[in-house]
């Protein structure tokens, strides 16, 4: 006879679960970590699929990390733009975490939380190998959820001291210049006048919907840092071709980024070539290639946004929910 087998019980953790099981600081180290996992062959291949629909779109999302204990993670994500005019999120989705070993059901997670902080914490490791160290200045272009996460993340490893933020609302860059300046203790401004903000940063990030380059090779001045947040589907851009062409340019995943990210651009304008990118973010981290090199070097960063992100940062969470006995515990095979 055939031994029963025991039951399982999955945690759902919501939005406020996440929000309070994770700090931002934990997760830039599980991402880093997951970005040295990955160079080390210690994670499972990530993949990632896109399905337009009308107004936005969804995409799946998938990695696993190996060892003991090893993680899956699949992401489903909706993505709506105009969300924002109906009170909306503008991504919202779940996370499935399993036993990479038996492939049993873990954890179900609201997905938004988890994007925003594991996108702002690919920022951040991004700066601590591309960045100038003494960066003081940053601009954040797009000042929705992940706007206000990317400004907390470069202050996390970066000595900022002041910042610009732009929108196209300007009452939406008012409400978070006001917010990121008591938050962070920085001296943050909205404003309107992009080159003339790039003309006085030492690191920028974009982050928004935009289809059209914004961002221009001769706004940058030398040394700048640049974390292009925005393209994660085929046709967004927020970055002139010939800036791609001109920098030394780190990639989350360079499969990825060539189809979804910044690089399909420069790709498509024959500007660059797969074999001219400098490296996976991954095998900066692990110092088998250097990230900045010089202080007037212009580095940037395409992040097209992996699972291996998210597996990393939904793994931690359910981790601290079983150690805090947060969340509420389901059967799925009953």
């Amino acid at each position: 006879m055939a031994t029963a087998a025991p039951p399982t019980l999955t945690l759902v953790l919501s939005r406020s679960d996440v929000l309070a099981l994770l700090t931002l600081p934990e997760c830039i180290v599980a991402v880093e970590d997951a970005f040295r996992r990955h160079a080390e062959g210690r994670t499972l291949p990530p993949g990632v699929l896109a399905i337009p629909a009308a107004g936005g779109g969804f995409h799946v999302k998938a990695a696993g990390l190996t060892g003991e204990p090893g993680y899956f993670a699949a992401k489903i994500n909706g993505n709506f733009p105009d969300n924002t005019g109906t009170g909306l999120p503008t991504i919202q989705g779940i996370v499935l975490v399993a036993d990479a070993s038996n492939g049993v059901p873990l954890a179900v997670m609201d997905s938004g939380s988890i994007t925003a902080l594991r996108t702002g914490a690919a920022t951040a490791v991004a700066a601590k190998h591309l960045a100038r160290r003494q960066s003081r200045t940053a601009t954040v272009v797009g000042c929705g959820a992940q706007g206000e996460i990317q400004l907390a993340a470069l202050a996390a490893v970066l000595p900022l001291e002041r910042a610009w933020v732009l929108d196209v609302d300007p009452a939406r860059a008012d409400r978070l210049a006001a917010r990121a300046a008591t938050a962070l203790g920085l001296s943050v401004e909205a404003a309107t006048d992009l080159p003339a903000c790039l003309g006085q940063s030492d690191v920028c990030v974009t982050c928004t919907p935009a289809r059209r380059p914004f961002v221009q090779r001769a706004d940058i001045r030398a040394g700048t840092f640049i974390a292009a947040v925005g393209a994660d589907s085929q046709g967004k851009q927020e970055l002139e071709p010939a800036l791609m062409a001109s920098a030394t340019l780190v990639v989350d995943l360079l499969e990825q980024c060539a189809t979804i990210g910044e690089l399909q651009h420069a790709l498509a304008a024959g500007l660059l070539t797969r074999d001219r990118v400098h490296a996976e973010l991954a095998d900066v981290v692990t110092g088998r290639h250097p990230g900045r090199t010089r202080a007037d070097e212009i580095t940037i960063f395409d992040s097209s946004g992996t699972a291996l992100q998210d597996v990393a940062a939904a793994a931690l969470v359910y981790e601290k929910a079983c150690a805090a006995r947060r969340g509420v515990e389901v059967r799925f095979d009953e």
